[in-house]
């Protein structure tokens, strides 16, 4: 036992030497490196420097694909009902602007106007609420099992999977990330893990190196319609203060765009419209968008979010009809009647009628 594990730890070790001399690894490499890491048989060290040395050298998108082909083979699953278009709509996060929590206020309106929406993500690490933060306070139990959140999403047309939950061997990687304290690969693995096996989603990125690259190592996973985003104010989503550089997936061909807000008739904003500085900020801020009282920066920034999940989820042809769908389903009521009757179902209604009523 003592050889077998001696001999593991040298392997580990001869592969951090060649990230650490900026050799690419192939496939078997980096199967067996995420076999041992996400299996509890490294060390804390030999996670950090792995991680470390493989961002220094600089992901390739085999190595990518490798890493995120491990994590779904160990995750949990949901198996949504057959037949219907299931997409995700998140970022990787990391841009640390402190805005309102865009993505899940979206992802309720693209449910709302006929999406369905398997929500994946984790609580927050740089901004006031992460996804699973906003879930958790209106008593959503981040520890239910699959069926149930599959029948969740077939009754609401929206669930949420909490990452912690559906990716138990992250638990490994953990320390090794928040002692490194910078982005590392697991920062764009986490988004497109999702464990509905969407084919369709909408990602936000931190950086416009990856806007191409998601797309194109989607496809090799079978996508089918995929549309990742950053602003030219550095936001990982649709902003409605600064035009947004966009790269689709679609009938197996990747395309990159510029979607200008004003052409779309949305008001140009500014970034600090949508900031928000504390957990009740955030929490009153994602309930007044969907409930149509927020300010509209932030209703229009939804919006046009949720434009993009439409697109996605093929509810929309283009841009214009998309936010005039999500814009019609905040005015209307339909997206805040789709957050009471999913809270009145899955958590504590007392909450949200507290923030509601005063």
């Amino acid at each position: 036992m003592v050889v077998a594990v001696a001999v593991m730890m040298t392997t580990i070790s001869e592969i951090i030497g060649k990230l650490q001399e900026k050799t690419d690894l192939g496939h078997e490499e980096i199967n067996y490196a995420m076999t041992c890491i996400l299996s509890g048989n490294t060390t804390l060290e030999e996670n950090m420097e792995f991680l470390s040395s493989l961002a220094d050298k600089g992901e390739t998108d085999d190595e990518l694909l490798g890493m995120l082909d491990k994590m779904q083979e160990l995750s949990l699953k949901i198996g949504p009902e057959t037949g219907v278009e299931v997409i995700d709509m998140c970022g990787t996060g990391g841009d640390r602007l402190q805005t309102f929590n865009i993505s899940t206020a979206a992802s309720f309106v693209v449910a709302a106007a006929g999406g369905r929406v398997a929500k994946h993500g984790n609580r927050s690490s740089s901004g006031a609420l992460g996804s699973a933060d906003i879930f958790e306070y209106f008593g959503y139990d981040l520890d239910q099992e699959p069926v149930k959140i599959a029948k969740t999403l077939e009754k609401h047309n929206i669930c949420f999977m909490f990452a912690q939950k559906f990716h138990p061997a992250m638990r490994c990687v953990g320390p090794a990330r928040r002692q490194i304290g910078r982005k590392t690969a697991f920062n764009l693995l986490g988004p497109l893990s999702n464990p509905a096996n969407v084919k369709n989603q909408l990602v936000g990125v931190f950086s416009t190196e990856y806007l191409d690259r998601l797309p194109a190592i989607l496809k090799r996973r079978g996508a089918r319609n995929i549309m990742t985003v950053r602003s030219n104010d550095g936001m990982d989503e649709f902003s409605t203060s600064s035009a947004n550089r966009v790269c689709t997936l679609r009938d197996n061909r990747i395309l990159t765009s510029t979607i200008d807000p004003e052409t779309l008739g949305l008001h140009k904003s500014n970034i600090r419209d949508i900031q928000i500085s504390t957990r009740d900020d955030a929490i009153d801020a994602f309930v007044g968008v969907l409930n149509n009282t927020a300010n509209k920066a932030m209703i229009e920034t939804c919006a046009l979010n949720a434009a993009g999940g439409l697109i996605v989820a093929n509810k929309a042809s283009g841009f214009e009809e998309a936010v005039q769908i999500a814009l019609k389903t905040i005015d209307s009521g339909a997206a805040f009647r789709l957050l009471e009757n999913f809270v009145q179902d899955t958590g504590d209604i007392s909450r949200l009628r507290g923030i509601v009523h005063g």
